[in-house]
């Protein structure tokens, strides 16, 4: 037994793994996710359609099991996964995904709620006339072939493509680094943009965007995306598109009303969409919507029932379009595979372009296969015209020749292609009316020759010729069509004013709950017992009595704040949640000081950090529309903020941890959005302790245990801004708290 030897070269784990993993990438991107500019297929949808052309499954005959289809694509073409495949041709046949549906399906295709389709040895399918329109002249070796992956069949690189499915259905896919996201557009459009580009070549995006107003969804809606915002989107071929629910506003008994949603955004499923309305009614987010009652049949009709006829119905949408997917934002990335099989974002000009050149090679090759069809077939028929001349002769020739074929080829300089004809020609073609119909088709065929050779020569030609086509489909797909009318509508966004938060949430009175652990829960009522129960180790930190609509102000001493809707906060009898389920706060910070507020709230807040510096902020610059929070006191380690309080008062008093108290007017602190701040109290050692806005009418008052003080006279206290202070009064806490 001899020794086997490998050849083993040792590769670094990195370059081993870059490798493989681009392979993959580029896998991806090219077979997978991205599809081609040309005819705007992925391979999966392409093969699914040859197999299908390949059964004869066309628009005007029968269907077939989608089994029998989804067994041949992954037999022949396509190794993978049954049912992701299966998966793809239900896309492919459904009327409210796809604008121009390319596969006809019969049975169970799912349906605009989100169900999915029936297996696929319940349902059959069959081609489109979208789908026929994509594979025009596949026969006439008009696109290139290439082996299927075992090496027994050949499937089309790319699809001929007379339609604009690119653009027309639009398409999505998420690669390695990159991802496509087209929405569907207007085919009679698109056909305008393009007849536009071939009358005059060097057509601006501007003059494009006139006929390509915006994408044009199956599922309709509206539009209110900004004319100025659509442009540039497909000037850079990035962007995206707003698209609200279309509705109408129905009369009833009473005075009464209510609203009819007829079209919703596209992709968003309709039962997911009256769950979440259906949860506004029930929770009572939204009190002005009393009711919702879905009566779709084959058409959406959803109704929402206004809880007073009270309410305008714009004010109704309007808090609807920003709390549910009736308004939703649709993407623009047009990433695709180009003709050089390069994968980049191209705008609207260069998907039209490279639309129109690929008709021009699918033309082209169309005509030279065409021309090469004509020759073949001329030299046969003047083979036949030989041989009608000399008819005795060859019928002698056949008869008496062992070798007639050369025979013939010599006396008359017959080709090999001819002479094979005159000896498989039958018996009854010898007829005088044959050798009539023989010239004809050879005069027809002489002149359709010259016809094609002088397209091939001339561009113009050929560009005339494509425009015929393009307007071809204009004419079977146009919006003169039941398919091709314009189903999604443009409007302006007409935006009310932004209902108040009170009329939005039940307005009822809350006690919040903080644990020094950072354990958070609300109560009903305004309760003054605080005999609250917390978790074994936890106690109170702040109790807090506010209204469902109060904006509720964190204040940490990182210097950010954090808002919470009253209505937010966990309510129930256990401990709570904790707070960071709630806002994202950063593991070494910890929350000062909460604080009530409401949304259209006018007071100011002074903040101060331990280095004795801070500034006054008003109340609405701090609300947070985010779990990650508003930075507003800028703090320099290993400083940390230190207090926030309501400029409740005409005056400041400050305790340094060196029990030096200065008091200021407060109009000596700056209005600010964020920063540092200027220096309040200087210290000649230690830092801020506390701090109190009060009223130098009132005097300033402090708790020391059970008792309160007030000194009256502050005057000893008084000096300026970034001063040192003089000692604390008689009387005043050790804790230098003011509180």
């Amino acid at each position: 037994m001899t020794d086997q030897k490998t050849n083993i070269k040792p590769v670094s784990f990195k370059e081993a793994l870059s490798e493989r993993y681009l392979s993959y990438a580029l896998s991806t991107i090219m077979s997978r996710s991205l599809p081609d500019v040309r005819d705007g297929l992925k391979p999966v949808h392409r093969r699914i359609l040859f197999a299908m052309r390949q059964l004869k499954l066309d628009s005007k005959g029968s269907p077939k099991k989608s089994a029998r289809i989804i067994g041949d694509v992954i037999g022949k073409f396509h190794p993978h996964g049954e049912l992701a495949v299966y998966n793809t041709l239900v896309r492919l046949a459904q009327d409210f995904t796809i604008r121009y549906p390319l596969i006809l399906g019969q049975g169970n295709f799912g349906n605009i709620d989100g169900d999915n389709a029936a297996a696929m040895r319940y349902t059959e399918a069959k081609l489109t006339a979208v789908a026929e329109a994509m594979m025009i002249g596949l026969e006439e070796e008009s696109v290139p072939m290439k082996s299927t992956y075992d090496g027994e069949f050949q499937e089309p690189i790319v699809m001929p493509s007379a339609f604009p499915n690119l653009l027309a259905n639009g398409s999505e896919g998420i690669a390695v680094g990159m991802a496509t996201s087209i929405p569907p557009h207007n085919a009679d459009e698109l056909c305008e943009a393009l007849l536009q580009i071939i009358r005059k070549p060097s057509s601006t995006i501007e003059e494009l965007v006139e006929h390509v107003q915006g994408p044009d969804f199956p599922t309709g809606g509206i539009m209110v995306e900004e004319p100025a915002s659509i442009l540039q989107s497909y000037k850079t071929g990035r962007g995206s598109f707003r698209i609200r629910a279309k509705y109408e506003v129905e009369e009833v008994k009473g005075g009464q009303y209510q609203i009819i949603i007829t079209e919703i955004p596209y992709q968003v499923p309709k039962s997911r969409l009256v769950e979440r309305l259906a949860d506004l009614v029930l929770s009572k987010k939204l009190p002005i919507l009393a009711d919702i009652q879905d009566e779709s049949t084959e058409d959406v009709r959803i109704v929402l029932i206004p809880k007073s006829r009270n309410v305008k119905p714009e004010v109704l949408m309007q808090a609807l379009f920003k709390q549910t997917d009736l308004e939703t934002r649709t993407s623009l990335n047009m990433n695709v595979v180009d003709g050089h099989n390069v994968p980049r974002v191209l705008n609207l000009k260069e998907v039209l372009q490279a639309f129109l050149d690929h008709r021009l090679v699918v033309l082209k090759n169309r005509s030279i296969h065409r021309l090469d069809k004509i020759n073949h077939r001329l030299q046969i028929l003047e083979g036949y015209l030989i041989a009608y001349l000399n008819l005795d002769e060859v019928i002698r020739i056949i008869r008496e020749e062992d070798d007639a074929k050369q025979i013939m080829m010599a006396k008359w300089h017959l080709t090999e292609i001819q002479a094979d004809a005159i000896l498989n020609m039958r018996l009854r073609s010898l007829r005088k009316l044959e050798e009539i119909e023989i010239k004809q088709e050879h005069s027809a065929l002489s002149a359709e020759k010259s016809e094609l050779e002088g397209l091939l020569k001339d561009e113009k030609l050929c560009w005339q010729k494509i425009k015929g086509e393009i307007k071809q489909i204009q004419k079977i797909f146009g919006k003169s069509t039941q398919i091709g009318a314009r189903r999604t509508q443009f409007e302006t966004a007409n935006e009310v004013e932004d209902m108040p938060l009170e009329a939005m949430i039940d307005k009822e009175p809350i006690t919040i709950i903080l644990s020094e652990k950072g354990w958070i829960r609300a109560v009903k009522g305004h309760q003054d017992d605080h005999d609250f129960k917390f978790k074994e180790g936890d106690k109170v930190f702040q109790i807090i009595k506010a209204e469902t609509t109060d904006q509720i102000l964190f204040f940490v001493d990182n210097g950010r704040f954090y808002t919470i809707i009253g209505d937010k906060i966990p309510r129930g009898r256990g401990f709570g949640e904790p707070l960071r389920l709630l806002i994202d706060l950063e593991n070494d910070s910890n929350i000062l000081t909460v604080l009530t507020a409401k949304g259209d709230s006018q007071r100011q807040l002074l903040v101060a950090a331990d280095d004795g510096r801070g500034f006054m902020v008003n109340e609405k610059d701090v609300f947070a529309q985010t779990k990650n929070g508003k930075q507003i006191l800028n703090v320099k380690a290993p400083a940390k903020a230190q207090v926030v309080v309501p400029a409740d008062g005409d005056y400041v008093a400050m305790i340094g941890e060196n029990r030096r108290l200065l008091v200021v007017p407060i109009s000596e602190i700056p209005l600010m959005t964020r920063g540092r701040g200027v220096i309040l109290q200087k210290y000649r050692g230690g830092g801020l302790s506390d701090l109190k806005v009060f009223t130098l009418q009132e005097g300033l008052s402090w708790q020391n245990g059970k008792k309160q003080y007030t000194l009256e006279n502050v005057q000893e206290w008084v000096g300026k801004r970034a001063s040192t202070g003089r000692f604390a009064p008689p009387g005043f806490p050790r804790s230098n708290r003011f509180s």
